[in-house]
């Protein structure tokens, strides 16, 4: 055991680093930053950089990155050695603090969405302190926010920041209301990651995996996941190496990886760490993210992150699940008194207006070419977002709007005087696996982020949209006359009221479900290129305006990043589509069929009576099925050609609405015959091999 908890944090400069290699008053000045806010001095900065840089060395780093997340959602750095030259034929090791504070990587190649000019070429990275440097690959990486020239941020990690600052300062409005007065109210995350891991040797033979992430053809396995063997099941020895592996590296990282086990579709896994503070935990999930793909390959692996790679089994989903809290309190624990439970109550109430205020944001927020075709099915929820409360708070819910329950859990009927309002117990309720954002007894779980996301968007958007939700609850309750308790009660029973349509318990997969939700009023945004004009609508570039998170030309340009982002994803796999037709597809059927042919000719030459109903049927078979082939892939053809003649959001309609059915039309020409094709004939590791892999 003492190994084991030796091992953890070693390569991060921690809290207990910072002790340990900081002069003390230098530790209380840069707490005081990471913990209030507090500008750091050049002479702190100096001081810090001057440890940072002693730890590193003594654990083998050679070079120092400013380690930051741009627009396209993974990560970038560039490598600076710690060696100067002396000039005398020797070096020493250098690291200031204006190295450590500023960066100045070049923008040009980034994606900007437009905000920057390729000959605009500056751009800036800047440490953040809220998040612990560590050492990978011996490289000390900082993690860093990257802006332009001009300042707007070209990065996730800036809004994502600044969101987390707009709910800190209006939740402690709200808990002043309450006499509370904590340093900081942040919000939590915990990101359970799911992913596949495949045979190397068979995806190097999967043209479609190697450039899409995905199988773009495949008829389904003879066994897939129908008998719910794999869920939880002994983990096999490969893959169990695998994981210890990643395991040690997530914790000497000071990421504290949980729980691991196997997941319902053959081949799947997932990982859940600790959760941690929203903004560490975004950092920490691109880490695990990048060391899954890295590490797997040394166990003859590869590790799939696609939301779908395989049709047919579920996909792979990043489940975010979300609290806020302060340094002594979960704000969404519920409360043990009166006074705690009214507090629980705002909170939860703000939650609910902001999701369904917002619900147009946050299906946005998760709307990628890969989540397309994961929504909606197997354990993936629909893209219409609802909250699921669970028996005991729908009662609740429903007694403060309606003064009466419309639901029977087993629970305390309420009405509205605070000294009777409950408490509750953790985990009253059960889980709906269907539901986008549902209540898991102290946090929501936030279902809809795909596995390949960086959920710096997901969580940007839910902290603005309840921050905003908070303001307006606390700028009620300064306007009012009444009694704090009174004013606060009203305003609950008014926004339940007006937010009820959000609130469903029911079956997200069933078909009357859509019909429900559209009279309702909700969102139904069931392509990325439905999704992302959210991002601009007047509704919402107010929002991020107001609660100074993004710019309108920074929301803008995120628009126009994710929309080229997507078309030029679906422009890569048509043509990979299509190239695997022509290339491996129909001259493999195009084979088996003249094999058969011969076949044919062979036996009729040596017995002419012979009759062969059953060749001549299969012959049929393959030629009509060549046939069809041939017919998807010049429909393919042309309207890819349309797709790519067009522009913005024209172009991502034409491939969400035309494109994406007419590759799903080749799909099924192709996997139709994936069965009747001899073994040795077809061109591709199948699902079978895929799958279920030795």
């Amino acid at each position: 055991m003492t190994q084991l908890t030796d091992r953890y944090g070693t390569l991060v400069f921690s809290d207990a680093v910072r002790k340990q290699y900081l002069p003390s008053d230098i530790y209380k000045k840069l707490a005081k930053t990471i913990q209030e806010g507090k500008p750091l001095d050049l002479e702190v900065a100096n001081a810090v950089a001057h440890g940072m840089k002693e730890w590193a060395i003594e654990h083998g780093a050679t070079h120092y990155a400013h380690w930051f997340q741009p627009l396209t959602g993974i990560t970038s750095e560039k490598h600076d050695a710690f060696l100067d030259p002396a000039g005398d034929g020797t070096a020493i090791t250098k690291f200031s603090g204006k190295e450590l504070i500023q960066g100045e990587p070049d923008a040009s190649s980034f994606a900007s969405g437009g905000l920057r000019a390729t000959f605009e070429a500056r751009g800036y990275s800047a440490w953040d302190p809220t998040s612990s440097a560590f050492i990978k690959d011996d490289v000390l990486c900082i993690p860093t926010a990257f802006c332009s020239y001009t300042g707007e941020a070209l990065d996730k990690k800036t809004p994502l920041l600044r969101s987390m600052a707009a709910i800190n300062e209006q939740a402690k409005r709200v808990l002043a209301f309450f006499g509370k007065s904590p340093r900081q109210v942040i919000p939590s995350v915990g990101t359970e990651q799911e992913y596949f891991l495949i045979s190397e040797k068979d995806y190097e033979k999967r043209m479609d995996l190697i450039l899409t992430g995905r199988t773009l053809f495949g008829a389904p396995p003879c066994k897939g996941q129908e008998l719910e063997e794999h869920y939880f099941g002994a983990i096999r020895p490969t893959v169990s190496a695998f994981m210890k592996e990643l395991d040690d590296a997530m914790w000497a990282l000071g990421i504290s990886a949980k729980t691991k086990h196997n997941e319902v579709a053959p081949a799947q896994h997932e990982l859940a760490p600790v959760y941690t503070n929203c903004n560490r935990a975004v950092d920490e999930n691109l880490l695990m993210m990048e060391h899954m793909k890295l590490l797997a390959s040394r166990h003859g692996l590869v590790c799939l992150t696609h939301e779908k790679p395989f049709e047919g089994i579920n996909g792979s989903g990043k489940h975010n699940n979300w609290s806020i809290a302060t340094e002594s309190e979960n704000l969404l624990d519920p409360g043990k008194t009166p006074q705690d439970s009214l507090q629980f109550l705002v909170f939860l109430t703000a939650i609910i207006e902001a999701v369904d205020n917002y619900q147009d944001l946050l299906r946005m927020s998760v709307a990628s070419c890969g989540n397309d075709h994961r929504l909606g099915a197997n354990e993936a929820p629909p893209a219409i977002i609802s909250i699921f409360l669970g028996d005991q708070l729908q009662e609740i819910v429903e007694t403060l709007i309606h003064g009466e329950a419309t639901t029977h859990a087993n629970g305390k009927q309420i009405t509205f005087g605070v000294d009777v309002l409950p408490s509750f117990e953790r985990d009253a309720t059960d889980r709906n696996r269907t539901s986008p954002f549902a209540f898991t007894g102290n946090k929501f779980e936030f279902r809809m982020p795909g596995s390949a996301v960086n959920v710096s968007d997901a969580n940007m958007v839910l902290n603005t949209a309840v921050a905003k939700a908070l303001k307006s609850f606390a700028d009620y309750v300064d306007a009012s006359d009444a009694p704090f308790e009174e004013a606060a009660l009203a305003y609950i029973k008014q926004s339940l009221t007006e937010h009820e349509r959000i609130l469903f318990s029911g079956n997200g997969y069933d078909s009357s479900w859509e019909i429900e939700a559209e009279k309702r009023g909700l969102c139904n945004h069931k392509t990325t290129a439905d999704a992302l004009p959210c991002f601009v609508s007047p509704k919402n570039i107010q929002l991020f305006e107001e609660m100074d998170v993004l710019s309108e030309v920074e929301a803008h340009s995120r628009y126009e990043f994710k929309l080229e982002k997507y078309s030029k994803l679906m422009n890569i796999e048509a043509s990979t589509m299509e190239r695997m037709a022509r290339r491996n597809y129909i001259p493999a059927i195009s084979a088996y069929a003249t094999k058969v042919a011969k076949g044919i000719t062979t036996i009729v030459g040596a017995m002419p009576e012979a009759k062969l109903v059953n060749e001549r049927a299969e012959l049929k078979l393959l030629t009509e099925g060549l046939e069809g082939i041939y017919a998807a892939t010049d429909a393919l053809h042309e309207v890819h050609e349309k797709a790519a003649a067009l522009e913005s959001q024209a172009q991502a309609d034409c491939y969400a609405k035309e494109v994406l059915p007419a590759m799903n039309t080749l799909r099924e020409a192709v996997d139709a015959l994936e069965g009747i094709v001899a073994r040795d004939y077809w061109p591709v590791p199948t699902y079978n091999d895929l799958l279920f892999y030795c």
